[in-house]
């Protein structure tokens, strides 16, 4: 699965750590997100989309 996360990330100048601060979850979580190796749960998808005020479709896409 495709995603912005590293984008939406850089523009707030946040690092992967001070993402997965923010969301509870390991830097290795965020990473292995970031490049598609894995998706993430259901609720931290809804985390992540509140956290960026954005809704979970402008950041996760089927390739």
């Amino acid at each position: 699965m495709r995603n912005r996360l590293k984008v939406l990330r850089a523009e707030r100048d946040w690092s992967q750590a001070d993402l997965a601060l923010r969301l509870g979850v390991s830097r290795q979580t965020v990473n292995t997100i970031e490049r598609g190796k894995s998706a993430p749960s259901l609720p931290l998808a809804f985390k992540l989309a509140e956290l960026f005020s954005v809704p979970i479709e402008e950041i996760f896409f089927v390739n």
